[in-house]
């Protein structure tokens, strides 16, 4: 049983680590428009390595390991569960997530600006999943679980969707603005439900990632920038594969040691 101490410690905790990755996300991207400037290599390296590498994966991860601990959120609640489990998961949201893709009528369908495009998002929404799903939207269901399953996992993704949308205003326009950012909101109670319900959180970014690539090649296009990613952009793919190596040895080192070690 987890005493208040303990859940106003995991909750405060959960927060500060919200509003961190806000503030540096605002100071390193939406303050500079880092994201309207292709140019600006040095600054998008800057801010992804500050605000999603550190702040949005590993102080993350830390944070979910001291959650973890006090036993107010279990690994399967915040969905890092088995390979086998994770590879399904993974599958299926990818197909479901490339299938809404299409439907939308994406600006363009050339590969190799999806993977560029892909590439670049996938880096800040191993961020936003870990976050606003699994340290702030966990953290809600967990806080609420006394009122029952149903309740508390509509806390969950109510508090999840909430604080992903209102952290946009920490952004570069047009994600910064008012209405993009209530349809965001909206949009993201669509991934709530792949996290909460499926409970694997590489499933939730894989489908996260493809609902953002849509909206990202949209603000492209409109800035007449899509034409720059026709051709490989090797840092953009470079950075996504650091960020997911970087989410598995935080898996690794703070969520799966600290289940062995209550083992």
């Amino acid at each position: 049983m987890v005493n208040k101490s303990q859940i106003k410690k995991s909750m405060a905790f959960s927060i500060s680590v919200y509003f961190l990755w806000v503030i540096a996300t605002y100071l390193l991207e939406g303050r500079i428009l880092t994201f309207l400037r292709p140019e600006a290599t040095v600054d998008r390296i800057v801010y992804t390595v500050i605000a999603n590498f550190l702040v949005g994966i590993i102080i993350a991860a830390c944070v979910l390991r001291s959650s973890l601990i006090s036993g107010f959120v279990t690994t399967e609640q915040i969905g890092f569960r088995s390979i086998r489990h994770t590879l399904a998961g993974v599958v299926l949201a990818g197909i479901i997530g490339f299938v809404l893709f299409i439907v939308q009528n994406p600006p363009s369908l050339n590969l190799m600006v999806i993977m560029n495009v892909y590439s670049q998002v996938l880096t800040v929404s191993i961020a936003e999943v870990v976050v606003c799903w699994a340290v702030i939207g966990a953290s809600f269901e967990s806080l609420a679980r006394n009122k029952g399953r149903v309740i508390s996992m509509l806390a969950g993704i109510i508090a999840a969707s909430f604080s992903f949308g209102i952290y946009h205003f920490a952004h570069s326009p047009p994600f910064n603005q008012v209405n993009m950012v209530l349809l965001l909101i909206f949009i993201s109670f669509a991934t709530g439900m792949i996290y909460f319900f499926g409970r694997n959180i590489y499933a939730a970014i894989i489908f996260h990632n493809t609902l953002a690539l849509f909206g990202v090649m949209q603000a492209l296009e409109k800035s007449d920038n899509l034409i720059t990613y026709s051709q490989p952009i090797y840092p953009l793919i470079v950075m996504a594969i650091i960020s997911v190596i970087i989410l598995a040895a935080s898996d690794i080192i703070f969520i799966r040691r600290k289940v062995e070690g209550i083992k």
